[in-house]
């Protein structure tokens, strides 16, 4: 990597004192030194710094916020689906997390530690297990000369193991889903490069499914005599979490050989009463290595006899049988090493995997039982350990090939900066590790929330979730709601382009739960007034809290009324279109049509004066559920304008003549409106309410637009926003929210005054949101501004990635100074949207001799997008 790629990305690697580059590690990622420490220390959102005049505002929702949540933690035992009192603190230590998608994750850090679990469903425990650990023992005619746990750690435990690598011959790169770490062993002249592969894989819905990784350990050895080489790979029976004192785990060794190709490893069984899982530790036999094992010992005091075993002669002891179950307070551990010749200026190479296999999951209310995806291919028995391990271990090349193929034309284009190609690759881990499940659909189940086909519903086990299962995310890992719909629609450009038919799973249980209702009253905490938990033909917040019962529960979100929200219809008519775009599914827009009609109709109440146009409600009735909005307003009026949009097109394409005449008409009367009532000359005001700050510049209000344009609406007269109006908008945001804000190296503020300070009316106003950046610069690429779109990306890339040390935890949001909120949030997927917007520039730039020439354009993108996306 040209580390002069920016004085922030050199800053990473300063300290870095060896010149190795480790055995084939790409140049573009994310990379950083073992050494390095960030000198920018951010702290989570509290009540503290909420404004004084914010706060008297609130006063209400904190009274009813605290009472309720002294309810759910104390009395019901249940953690709330947002903790206001308990957020995140910062921990700049994270890495690119392991394992496939929907089978749970686990998360090593950038020096090699594993620090963050999601086994249990959407339930994260941040605990880092000090005995989780890779060490290197090298060997000379018969003798240990070195012997080494590659950690930067001096922990008060395990004190007879050598402990504290020097950080400054070590450093991390991550080009997800891999990653590398390489260490220089100072005065050895050998240098390892461990390469961690996981199986996600786009288009790929077997492999990609799969709770397992792969470690493949590259050894150089420079000098002029051969060494032997040991690592040794250990992990402790659990997570961390004190259920690994509660007895009854227990660990065995195994042997699995298959198509001439041998398996070794160590199952460790945790035995819990809810969700039980196995560890699978494994190791490929190479033709010159040798496999040994230690099948139980104690993480407890100094462990030196297990350190005295490798030392010895480079590898353990390798009982035989499984070790006793574990008495209540006692922890196991188990260890496993691969040893092999390196000769004098020679490699050679190891090969580690980890599989962990809960087939079968409860959520919080342990009410219903799912199975895993994975378990279409390995079972439900919880015996897949071995069978995934020796999968990974003789497949993991094909994944990389796989990944490569993909992954080449990006890096290869070299008129995109090195910062983004990391940021896209490296934002997807939230696909992965946004506390997302992916299982079957159950033979009984019934998606369709009631309401058949021929009732204008849909059908019970629609075809593509019955054959590709359900999907869901977090919002956030501290944010615990599942396919937050508002979030999702900037999020959702990941899945659409890369996992398409998990992208339409989720619609089709989105559009199911619409048609549905759940007439229990429940207090609403922003107004303290009660209504239904769930209104029918409305869009649900999410499908539910991972301690609870998600598909069957929806709506975990309990601040506001969100069947009062003006965006949440709008977003599913947009996504409905823009994935039959991306996809040409006829039969998903079929299925879809008369879920669009519905949710439209429920929304035409909003136009309360018949003009056209939605007008919000004098509350956070949408997405920024902090900042209030009153009337008209850019970013729900867009949305709508768009929807109408969309409408007419989608009307179009099923020869609905009367529905096509009537949206027609409304789209005439409301773009007519929301120009009438919101266009200054410059930009679009925030709303038309005439409040002092109606005219403040939303980073936001071309989201509209930005889905016409992403789902290929520019011209055939399904094109409402005049493009100079549009770029001129975008200008203003770039000049005022980017250039104006942080000295233009911060991305954009949510809210902008025209005088150029920020907008600090809400809690919301004056926060940067990621995600709404990355949309933002897409918006800006689609209308031809790159260098604008691209600087204002890179001030998030380079503000969470480099300077506050929040990598592979995006946050929702950050303030100029100081304060983060959310970590670990599924909103910059959006970034996805940019690289469609990349692809669309080429064909687009062809497009300059009118509408005819513009429409072959769009026509051939438009084919090679559903020829990318047709698998």
């Amino acid at each position: 990597m040209d580390l002069n790629d920016s004085a922030s990305l050199a800053e990473l690697m300063a300290r870095y004192q060896s010149t190795e580059t480790g055995y084939r590690v790409p140049k573009d990622g994310w990379r950083i030194c073992l050494a390095h420490e960030f000198k920018e220390k951010r702290k989570p959102f509290q009540a503290k710094d909420v404004s004084f005049s914010n706060m008297a505002k609130h006063f209400g929702l904190g009274l009813r916020y605290l009472k309720w949540w002294y309810k759910k933690t104390q009395v019901e035992k249940k953690a709330p689906f947002i903790d206001m009192f308990r957020a995140l603190p910062l921990r700049q230590i994270y890495g690119a997390p392991l394992g496939g998608i929907g089978g749970g994750t686990i998360t090593r850090g950038w020096k090699g530690e594993f620090c963050r679990w999601q086994l249990n469903p959407g339930m994260y425990h941040y605990k880092t297990v000090i005995a989780d650990q890779f060490t290197v023992c090298l060997r000379r005619d018969g003798q240990t000369v070195y012997q080494q746990v590659l950690s930067t750690e001096r922990p008060d435990t395990l004190q007879g193991w050598n402990w504290g690598y020097c950080g400054e011959y070590a450093f991390y790169h991550a080009l997800y889903p891999r990653a590398w770490s390489v260490y220089q062993l100072p005065g050895q002249n050998v240098t390892l490069t461990c390469r961690q592969v996981s199986p996600v894989i786009p288009h790929d819905y077997k492999d990609s499914s799969l709770p397992v990784a792969v470690f493949v350990w590259d050894i150089e050895n420079k000098n002029d005599y051969a060494l032997d080489v040991s690592i040794m790979f250990t992990m402790v029976n659990g997570s961390g979490h004190k259920d690994d004192k509660s007895g009854g785990h227990w660990n065995e060794p195994f042997h699995v050989e298959k198509e001439g190709e041998s398996v070794s490893g160590v199952l460790l069984h945790h035995c819990t009463p809810v969700n039980p899982y196995t560890l699978c530790m494994a190791a490929r036999k190479q033709h010159d290595g040798e496999i040994s094992h230690q099948t139980a010992f104690s993480p407890k005091g100094t462990c030196s006899a297990l350190w005295s075993d490798l030392i010895n002669d480079g590898r353990l002891d390798s009982p035989e049988g499984p070790s006793p179950p574990t008495q209540k307070e006692e922890k196991v551990a188990a260890a496993l090493a691969v040893g092999c010749p390196v000769p004098a200026h020679g490699h050679n190479c190891v090969e580690f995997s980890l599989a962990w296999d809960m087939p079968n999951m409860t959520f919080g209310s342990r009410k219903v039982a799912h199975n895993r995806r994975y378990t279409r291919y390995y079972g439900t028995k919880g015996d897949a350990g071995p069978s995934l391990s020796h999968y990974a271990l003789t497949h993991y090349k094909d994944w990389e090939k796989s990944i490569e193929e993909w992954q080449r034309p990006i890096l290869d284009d070299s008129s995109l900066p090195s910062w983004y190609k990391s940021a896209l690759f490296n934002e997807l881990y939230f696909v992965v590790d946004g506390g997302t499940v992916w299982v079957e659909l159950p033979e009984d189940c019934d998606v369709s929330g009631g309401l058949r086909s021929e009732e204008g519903g849909l059908p019970a086990q629609p075809s593509i979730v019955k054959e590709y299962g359900r999907f869901a995310y977090l919002e956030g890992q501290e944010y615990r709601m599942y396919n937050t719909y508002d979030v999702h629609f900037y999020a959702s450009f990941a899945l659409i382009m890369l996992w398409p038919k998990l992208a339409l799973s989720l619609q089709y249980d989105i559009a199911g739960s619409v048609v549905q209702q759940d007439p229990t009253e429940r207090m609403n905490l922003m107004t303290g007034h009660c209504s239904p938990v769930k209104t029918q033909n409305v869009v649900p917040h999410d499908i539910g809290d991972p301690d609870d019962e998600p598909w069957v529960r929806v709506n975990a979100y309990q601040i506001h009324d969100t069947a009062d929200w003006k965006d949440l219809n709008l977003k599913f008519v947009l996504q409905v279109y823009r994935d039959y775009y991306l996809t040409q599914d006829k039969q998903y827009l079929q299925d879809m049509w008369p879920i669009c009609q519905a949710v439209m109709e429920a929304e035409m109440k909003f136009d309360k004066d018949g003009d056209g146009l939605i007008e919000n409600s004098g509350y956070a009735d949408q997405t920024y559920d902090g900042w209030i909005v009153t009337g008209p307003s850019a970013y729900c009026g867009g949305l709508w304008v768009a929807s109408v949009c969309v409408m007419c097109k989608m009307a179009e394409l099923l020869k609905s003549d009367s529905v096509y005449k009537r949206y027609q008409g409304i789209l005439e009367r409301g773009s007519t409106a929301f120009d009438k009532l919101l266009w200054n000359g410059k930009y679009y005001n925030y709303d038309s309410s005439g409040r002092h700050l109606s005219n403040s510049i939303m980073s936001d209000q071309c989201a509209g637009h930005w889905f016409l344009r992403a789902s290929g609406l520019t011209n055939d007269g399904f094109q409402p926003f005049p493009k100079e109006k549009i770029c001129s908008a975008l200008k203003s945001v770039f000049d005022l929210n980017v250039m104006s804000f942080g000295g233009g190296q911060m991305g954009a503020v949510n809210g902008m005054r025209p005088e150029g300070v920020p907008d600090r009316s809400s809690v919301q106003s004056d926060e940067v949101w990621v995600g709404v950046v990355y949309g933002l610069a897409a918006t800006m690429i689609h209308e031809g501004m790159l260098e604008e779109g691209l600087h204002t990306a890179e001030g998030c890339y380079r503000t969470v990635w480099e300077r506050t040390g929040m990598a592979f935890q995006t946050p929702e949001a950050y303030c100029e100074k100081g304060i983060y909120r959310s970590l670990a949030y599924m909103r910059p997927l959006s970034i996805w949207a940019m690289q469609l917007a990349l692809d669309n520039r080429p064909k687009l730039a062809k497009a300059t001799d009118g509408n005819s020439s513009a429409t072959a354009a769009e026509t051939e993108l438009h084919d090679e997008l559903v020829k990318q996306n047709s698998h």
